[in-house]
Formats: structure tokens, C-alpha cells, sequence
């Protein structure tokens, strides 16, 4: 039995009938960007999050350097993000011109610390960036009065989080601004890349948008240097379509995490990951944690199970940030967590003869130690 991590054959069998004639409608109008399409998921997305905008663009990374320049992040700026996450977070502060500033993670759910955002906060902070993590919601409501003290603004990295929330409120909806990824795999994903800002403030999303297209508001006439990220008319069409069916998916993920904790409570030396009080999480990744984490997830390979690391090398290790000057030690939570952490397929199809599987070889991988 092959057990993908992700099946996106099957998101697009069920979704066929409805988009392959609204496809089909686009390419007959040739309005391939910027068409009515595009407009309808906005709406339909900011009414989703309840939020008043939503801007799309072209990907998370462009969405977040977006959110960031749009509040006015910029050169000798600082900006306090988590130690574990993917780089494309620390990737959007350094284009916008300011550094990243990291902080530890809490040791539970591996979210942003807010006792060591506050120790990393300096008068150069401009913003502090939560990043949604795994499919939970970070504690914003703990980060706001530590950007309130020190003049920043709370931009949401909710790439991995769409459909969360937080005491009622949803991902993407809890800061100044949000950033999001429509990738494939993400649990509302496009058919290609794809990202949106998402906002209740009316200037920050019209300066959004005149960023993603070329700093300009009327053709010709170019008021900043922007750049271009826009979202496309076909993946606008598939993300509608998705987005009508996000919350049965998102269940179906939280039922398949319940029988997951239910399945592993049996099984030695794996500790499986819980939701944090006020959290509604969306199980984006399913991620436990193992000892001897490389021989695990080979065992799971060679048995077909198509299981991932995420991530393997917390960001202060990474290469490409080796300028930001850290080294091993620097941010113990998230080093202890790399070694550790194991994703197991999760998704909206998974079938529990799947699961069993999956638990089936994971705990004889782990008696083989």
C-alpha cells in the first residue's frame, strides 16, 4: 500500500465537474489575468476570514514582502519571526529591505515564544511576524501588546492556516495584515502557485495592490517601485471552487488527527502533537515526534508511506542566512525539534485503512530501534 503525504489527485477529482467548464469559460474570454474571477474569490476569501480585503497575488513569499512593505517595513528596520519556520518567512523581510531578527519557539506546539519575541524586540523592531504553524494559530493576542510597546505591527504569516482560528477568530484575520500561500499542497491550494494579503485595513490592501502591480494605479502612471505579483484568472477559478469545500475538508483533516492521537496513544517513544486551548487547528501537517527521527522516516519510506520532514534545519542553520550571524545553540527549542520532527500523511482523503498503516509501520520502525 502506497500512503501519499498529500493527495491532490483526489482534491482534483471531486472539484472536476465544477471547474472544468468555468476553465474553459476563462479561455474562451482570454482574460487570463485580472478577469471577473479574480475579484469573486477576493470577496469570497475576505468574507470567509471576515475581514474587509483581500488582495490576491502570485505567491505566499510575494504576499508576505507585500504585507510587509505595505505597513511601511523597510532598510534598517528589524523584524522578529520564529527560529522554525520555512524560509520564504525570512526570505520576505530581507526583500523588503530589513533584517530578520529571530526568536525561540515555545517547546509544545513549536510556535513563536512571546517571552523571547519580547527578550529579541529592540527600537528597530517594525514588526512582529506569527507564523501560523502545521495548521495552528499563534498566539497573537500575546504578541499584540508587545508590538503595541515598541510601535510595530503584528503581520500574520498564515500560509499554512487557512480555515484556523483562534478564541473565534480566524488565521489571517488576528493582525494589521496576513500573508497566505495558495500552493498545491496547502489546504486550500491552487493549481499552481498562488498567495493573498488579507487585511481589515482599507489603505494597506490599496497599497498592496499598487505594489503587486508595478507601483501602479492607473496604467502608466507608477506612484512606487512595486514589482509584479498578481493572481491569476485560472487559479482564481480553482481556488473558488476549493474554498467552497475548505471547511468540510478542514474537518475531515481534524477527524483524521483524533484518530491519529487515538492510534498512537498505544505506541512507545512518539509524542503525538495537541491543539493549543482557544485553538481550532486545521492539521495543515500532522507532525509527532521521534527519536532517531532519519531511521524512522526511512523506514517509512521503504514501507511506501510518504511521510516528510518540516523542517530539518531551523533557520539560524540555515546557509543562506549564515550572515545573520547565529550559530548551534543560539535557539535550543527549535534545534532540539529539527532532529525530531516527522509529518505523516494527512489530508482531507486519507482513509483510516491508511492510517493503520501508517501507525502499523511507525510503531514497528520505532520497536527496531
Amino acid at each position: 500500500m502506497s500512503i501519499p503525504l498529500v493527495d491532490l489527485g483526489a482534491q482534483q477529482r471531486e472539484i472536476d465537474a465544477e471547474v472544468a467548464p468555468a476553465l474553459r469559460a476563462v479561455f474562451e474570454s482570454t482574460a487570463f489575468v485580472g478577469g471577473p474571477q479574480v475579484a469573486a474569490f477576493e470577496a469570497e476569501y475576505a468574507r470567509y476570514l471576515g475581514v474587509s480585503g483581500c488582495v490576491g497575488v502570485a505567491n505566499g513569499t510575494d504576499a508576505l514582502e507585500l504585507a510587509l512593505r505595505a505597513v511601511g517595513v523597510g532598510p534598517r528596520d528589524e523584524v522578529v519571526l520564529p527560529a522554525n519556520t520555512f524560509i520564504a518567512t525570512a526570505e520576505a523581510v530581507l526583500r523588503a529591505g530589513a533584517t530578520p531578527v529571530l526568536a525561540d519557539v515555545d517547546p509544545v506546539h513549536l510556535l513563536l515564544d512571546p517571552a523571547r519575541a519580547a527578550a529579541a524586540v529592540t527600537d528597530r523592531t517594525a514588526a512582529i511576524v506569527p507564523v501560523h504553524l502545521f495548521g495552528q494559530t499563534a498566539p497573537v493576542e500575546l504578541l499584540a501588546p508587545l508590538a503595541a510597546a515598541v510601535g510595530a505591527v503584528i503581520v500574520e504569516d498564515a500560509a499554512q492556516a487557512q480555515g484556523a482560528r483562534r478564541h473565534g477568530a480566524s488565521a489571517g484575520a488576528l493582525g494589521a495584515v496576513a500573508a497566505t500561500s495558495f500552493y498545491p499542497g496547502k489546504n486550500l491550494g491552487a493549481a499552481g502557485d498562488a498567495g493573498a494579503v488579507t487585511t481589515n485595513d482599507p489603505d494597506i490592501a490599496q497599497r498592496v495592490r499598487l505594489l503587486g502591480a508595478h507601483g501602479s494605479a492607473v496604467k502608466y502612471r507608477h506612484d512606487a517601485v512595486g514589482f509584479n505579483s498578481r493572481l491569476d484568472t485560472i487559479q482564481a477559478v480553482v481556488l473558488s471552487a476549493k474554498l467552497r469545500r475548505l471547511e468540510l475538508w478542514n474537518e475531515k483533516r481534524r477527524a483524521a488527527a483524533q484518530r491519529y492521537g487515538e492510534l498512537l496513544a498505544d505506541v512507545d517513544h512518539v509524542a503525538a502533537p495537541t491543539s493549543a486551548p482557544g485553538n481550532l487547528d486545521v492539521w495543515h501537517l500532522y507532525v509527532v515526534r521521534v527519536p532517531e527521527r532519519d531511521r524512522v522516516l526511512a523506514a517509512l519510506h521503504a514501507a511506501g508511506i510518504g511521510a516528510g520532514v518540516h523542517y530539518p534545519v531551523p533557520l539560524h542553520l540555515t546557509g543562506a542566512l549564515a550572515p545573520l550571524g547565529h550559530g548551534r545553540g543560539d535557539f535550543p527549542v527549535a534545534e532540539a525539534a529539527a532532529g525530531e520532527i516527522l509529518s505523516l500523511p494527512l489530508h482531507p482523503h486519507l482513509e483510516p485503512a491508511q492510517q493503520d498503516r501508517v501507525v502499523e509501520v511507525l510503531d514497528k520502525a520505532l520497536r527496531d530501534l
